[in-house]
């Protein structure tokens, strides 16, 4: 039977940042404190006015090319997860693609996920991989976020920054992690409560007025994010707990079998309530945000390669990972590393 392995993970951040100081200065009535404690981050790194989602995937797949660890000429297909492609079409993928200089017999596709899409990725990965499709599939997760923000909208602009990552995935098991108990979930009806209302081909108030600028006491930008704090937040404390024992029972292991928890990471403020509706110890949930804030997809995968690359993370943990957001949609799966 063919299994699939993840062989490596690297990730790639923007050189333009936002720090405290930058958003304190926008908007006085918020602290560098007040920022820091209601969000864990210090600085979001962000894409420059010519550089879009497409330069940030090839980025994160040279990085990871140039570990030595993996080989781009045994990618078989390429997945890229994003929510802010570069065009409506062609696919970013295919762009990326090219840029990489990817064998012409490797398939290429997007698919438009947020906050779950590394989870929904794998999951396809795995699938391509164990069904005996290909044996390698290189799986992006690349978005640039802060080009849908609106400059007013403090609610986003300080959790938000731009990044892409890179995995390896692979039918060759040699020092790499296994991937098992993928579960899924998905409630469209919760749509309404984090989109881009501008830009698309349907105006954004099909869903909900609440999304329009002026709803929000902005003045209308280009793409004017909207999210429901609240909503989003309700939300997550309802389905991640329901995901972390949908997996553990998939996995058939107990809560004292898992060595590290690792969430995406959407802000310190919803980590920690996540961490003790949980009841996980604090040196068993990683959190990874400071340095780089809510790259939505990409969140998962930086971090794990944060943990591995700091020691936390080592050779034969088990490791819970759970995706949660936009669609509204959730996942999660057990690794061995």
């Amino acid at each position: 039977m063919i299994s699939a392995f993840i062989a490596d993970v690297a990730y790639y951040l923007p050189s333009g940042s936002v720090t405290n100081d930058d958003l304190s200065r926008a908007f006085p009535e918020w602290s560098v404190d007040k920022i820091s404690a209601k969000t864990g981050i210090e600085v979001r790194h962000i894409a420059g006015p010519d550089e879009f989602t497409s330069d940030l995937a090839t980025g994160a797949a040279r990085a990871l090319a140039s570990a030595g660890r993996v080989d781009l000429n045994e990618v078989d297909y390429l997945i890229v997860c994003t929510q802010s492609p570069d065009y409506f079409l062609p696919t970013t993928a295919c762009m990326v693609h090219e840029n990489l200089g990817l064998r012409s017999d490797a398939g290429a596709i997007d698919i438009n996920l947020g906050c779950s899409g590394y989870v929904y990725g794998m999951g396809l990965a795995k699938g391509l991989i164990e069904s005996g499709q290909v044996r390698n599939v290189l799986l992006i997760t690349a978005d640039t976020y802060s080009k849908f923000l609106n400059p007013e909208d403090k609610s986003v602009r300080t959790i938000f920054g731009d990044a892409a990552s890179a995995t390896f995935v692979s039918s060759r098991e040699s020092s790499g992690a296994d991937i098992s108990a993928l579960v899924y979930g998905s409630d469209g009806s919760g749509a309404k409560h984090l989109m881009v209302p501008r830009g698309g081909l349907r105006p954004g108030a099909d869903l909900t007025h609440d999304a329009e600028p002026e709803a929000r006491g902005l003045q209308p930008s280009s793409y004017d994010l909207y999210m429901n704090g609240p909503e989003i937040f309700n939300f997550t404390l309802r389905v991640v707990p329901e995901t972390f024992a949908a997996v553990l029972a998939k996995a058939e292991i107990s809560e004292d079998e898992v060595d590290l928890v690792v969430v995406h990471q959407a802000n310190a403020f919803m980590l920690e309530h996540l961490r003790k509706k949980l009841a996980v110890p604090t040196e068993k949930f990683f959190v990874h945000i400071a340095n780089c804030g809510n790259t939505v997809s990409s969140t998962i995968p930086i971090a794990l390669a944060e943990a591995a690359e700091s020691g936390v993370l080592r050779r034969g943990m088990n490791v819970l990972v759970m995706g949660f957001g936009v669609g509204l949609s959730w996942g999660g799966f057990m690794l061995r590393w």
